[in-house]
């Protein structure tokens, strides 16, 4: 019977060494997911574990392009195959997407700078 894990999602291991070393301190099974690229196989079950997405939009600045992109559809994955995302689908949505975060703002009452999207 394999132990139960934290699987951190990431593309910065710079940004994750803080909350490895909490794990480690905690004695939680852990394992780091560096999500800066990949491949997807969509045949497995992923682990049973719980799954904590640290993904970050800014990924481009430290060429991971499309690292929030990948992140997005591991996640559908996961969640798909019934494990717990913390920072699920809802998070990396809003983070990837600048229209959705103005309108959930906007949706709390809370207030924005003016926002326009154009149509090319």
């Amino acid at each position: 019977m394999t132990e139960a894990k934290v699987y951190v999602l990431h593309e910065n291991y710079e940004w994750t060494q803080h909350l490895e070393k909490r794990l480690i301190e905690q004695k939680v099974p852990y394992e780091l997911w560096d999500l800066s690229e990949g491949v997807l196989d969509l045949s497995k079950q992923p682990p049973k574990g719980i799954f904590y997405n640290r993904m970050s939009a800014s990924s481009h600045t430290r060429n991971h392009r499309f690292a929030p992109e990948f992140s997005q559809q591991v996640i559908k994955w996961l969640e798909d195959n019934g494990r717990v995302v913390l920072n699920g689908t809802t998070a990396i949505d809003l983070e990837i997407s600048k229209v959705k975060q103005y309108l959930a703002l906007q949706k709390s009452g809370i207030k924005t700078p003016k926002t326009n999207c154009y149509d090319w």
